[in-house]
């Protein structure tokens, strides 16, 4: 039951490419938003599509994996665990990111 504490699944469309960053370690990081969107009526009965952004972060073989069959546009389901820190900018101002961990990753759609 530990598992459920903190597990998000998002299904979306990646807004650009993703930034692939090679660390000193040897270790690999994917960095890429992909976008979810839900329909509804309103109550004057318009069709109205609200279009949420989720910044997604995944490490190692998973970054590999998006390195290479990944893209703009690309159709993709993303399990991991949501992920809050805080950095302060050079102006002194705080800044909050909020990010989803990936730990599996099902591409759907056509290639």
């Amino acid at each position: 039951m530990n598992a459920l504490k903190n597990k998000v699944q998002l299904i979306g469309h990646l807004g650009n490419k993703p930034e692939i960053i090679n660390l000193d370690s040897g270790k690999k990081i994917a960095r890429f938003s992909i976008a979810t969107n839900e329909t509804y009526k309103n109550s004057q009965g318009e069709k109205i599509t609200d279009t949420q952004w989720h910044t997604i972060v995944a490490w190692n073989k998973t970054a590999e994996i998006i390195e290479n069959y990944l893209d703009k546009g690309s159709e993709i389901m993303v399990e991991g665990k949501l992920t809050s820190r805080s950095y302060e900018t050079n102006e002194g101002e705080k800044r909050y990111v909020t990010e989803v961990v990936c730990n599996e990753l099902l591409m759907l759609g056509n290639k």
